[in-house]
């Protein structure tokens, strides 16, 4: 059970009562009234009634009002409360998702951005998706290109469709067959193993080589280890559009969001810690258990294989968003990247 969630028994009445202020205020960003409330949402109740029922959700946590208005507003536990019983009435099948990706391909990394975009555009929030980490996928093709006499490109193509290239000088001119014969040897040995086991490690140290086989192997042996799983890459999308709609307060909140976009191993803890590949996950404010990150609130999806995750479709924003839009469009949208690797990887 989340941290936050109230141990609390709501009346039906109370529960709906909850769901309005909560609708309300994340559409206005003003405390609701008991008379506003009831005329907006043409309650059969009268002010006072309602005027009652709000005071026993504050008492239980789940509103609260600021000290210059008689209206309330939600608490991070009435987030909570709320969040809950959206999850809970999740339809079977995501709703459909405008996210076209058959024309990338077989390039993860595309469809990974795309998807970014899009999310932003849809939600208005800061979109960010992590990639699947290196270490879980596998080498599909290794190539060996001699760009100068002393200089080979070496890429490495990965089943994701990830790519890595990087450039090595040597002392002494290269030998255009011992270039030739380590691009068969790679894609001969290396061609689908996991990168960073151990397997992969012996056969660029196999005890047949030949010392001048080995020593460039052992050069060359750098990009390879590029590939481990410290090397997981995030996709963010919609910045410019956050900073032009926050106010004061959650500016304040987003330069800290910016600093973790920063140190990407610390939001990929963050997702990784989240992540629930039963249904879509929500962390609000002190959940996310990131001391930056405790004003804003986490909506995200797996997405990956039918046997396991790969990486997270998620949303960051302010405790007061659209929880059911975001919920939605992160459960849409990681549908459609599954659907998109599922094929990927049937491939290899």
């Amino acid at each position: 059970m989340d941290r936050l969630a109230p141990q609390v028994e709501l009346t039906v009445r109370q529960g709906e009562l909850l769901r309005l202020v909560v609708e309300e205020y994340v559409e206005t960003g003003q405390p609701v009234g008991s008379k506003a409330l009831v005329e907006r949402a043409a309650l059969p109740v009268s002010p006072s009634t309602v005027r009652h029922e709000l005071a026993e959700l504050e008492r239980f946590g789940l509103l609260t009002h600021p000290h210059t208005s008689a209206g309330r507003v939600p608490t991070e536990r009435g987030y909570r409360y709320f969040v809950d019983r959206l999850l809970d009435r999740l339809e079977p099948r995501p709703t459909p998702f405008e996210l076209d990706l058959s024309s990338l391909r077989r390039e993860i990394e595309d469809a990974l951005q795309q998807t970014t975009e899009m999310l932003s555009q849809v939600t208005r929030l800061l979109a960010v998706v992590s990639a699947p980490a290196p270490g879980g996928v596998t080498v599909r093709h290794v190539e060996v290109l001699l760009l100068q006499p002393h200089v080979v490109m070496v890429v490495v193509i990965t089943s994701t469709g990830g790519v890595t290239k990087r450039a090595f000088a040597f002392d002494e001119p290269l030998d255009q067959g011992l270039v030739t014969w380590a691009g068969q040897y790679l894609n001969e040995g290396l061609t689908g193993l996991q990168a960073g086991t151990t397997m992969l490690r012996r056969r660029l140290q196999e005890r047949g080589l030949s010392q001048r086989e080995r020593a460039f192997l052992d050069a060359i042996r750098p990009v390879f280890t590029e590939l481990a799983p410290d090397d997981q890459r995030v996709y963010v999308g919609g910045t410019a559009t956050l900073l032009a709609r926050a106010d004061g307060q959650e500016l304040s909140s987003y330069r800290d969001v910016f600093e973790i976009l920063e140190k990407r191993a610390a939001l990929l803890d963050v997702l990784a810690r989240s992540l629930d590949t039963r249904r879509p996950f929500v962390r609000v404010g002190d959940e996310i258990e990131h001391p930056s990150l405790r004003d804003l609130a986490l909506v995200g999806a797996s997405y990956g294989l039918s046997n396991r995750a790969l990486g997270a479709v998620s949303l960051l924003g302010p405790l007061r968003m659209d929880y059911d839009k975001a919920i939605r469009s992160v459960r849409s949208a990681a549908h459609e990247l599954s659907r998109f690797v599922e094929e990927v990887y049937a491939e290899e």
